[in-house]
């Protein structure tokens, strides 16, 4: 709580930072805990620690990177809209890819910034996403409207994820319960929207778009 004019007590935004890099995420605590209505109450380093903490401390914003250990910040967003809805989610990421900010508005997420902004616009948007509003670069959303939807179904995301790391045909039929020849046509089609030679070459094109 701080004190406005008039002796009134003023509620903190109380905010929950996921960020895998300790010392971003020590220095982000600190930063925002310099803004006189805003309150760290949780930080946590991997995905799939987010809701338990969400869930515990109850935080008006979550402020989440994309790319954690456990689970990815987006995948955190949109079981954060099931489990804890008042929660109001921001991403902050190293990559303002317009795939992702896609991704991260069907997940609920209500802003989406890029790292190498300053601290003082990052202290606004929690602000602006706790009052309501879609706190979005300008820049970001019209790349994102040029590049269109991602094509990738569901299941192709799935199967060029578990591509990773060279796993064999028979490795990703056996994660995902599917047959070899199904894994092998997701494969196939997944090639053909990316415009790539082969799955590594897809995997790459669809990181970068921002799709997996």
């Amino acid at each position: 709580m701080t004190e406005v004019p008039g002796g009134q007590a003023e509620r903190r935004v109380r905010v929950l930072l996921a960020e895998d890099q300790g010392m971003m995420r020590g220095a982000l605590a600190l930063l925002l805990g310099l803004e006189d209505d805003i309150e760290v109450v949780a930080q946590v380093a991997a995905g799939d620690e987010i809701v338990p903490a969400a869930e515990r401390e109850r935080p008006d914003v979550a402020l989440l990177d994309i790319e954690l250990p456990g689970c990815s910040g987006l995948d955190a967003a949109a079981r954060l809209r099931e489990r804890v809805p008042e929660c109001r989610v921001l991403i902050l990421t190293t990559f303002g890819r317009p795939g992702y900010l896609r991704r991260a508005l069907e997940a609920g997420a209500a802003g989406f910034l890029v790292k190498d902004g300053p601290v003082e616009e990052l202290a606004a948007a929690v602000r602006r996403v706790l009052a309501g509003e879609t706190v979005v670069d300008p820049a970001l959303a019209t790349a994102a409207l040029s590049a269109g939807p991602n094509p990738l179904t569901a299941r192709e995301r799935d199967v060029l994820t578990a591509s990773v790391d060279g796993a064999t045909v028979a490795d990703i039929a056996a994660v995902l319960h599917l047959s070899e020849s199904t894994v092998r046509n997701y494969l196939s089609s997944a090639i053909g929207k990316t415009g790539t030679r082969n799955r590594m070459e897809a995997v790459r094109e669809a990181r970068q778009q921002g799709w997996l």
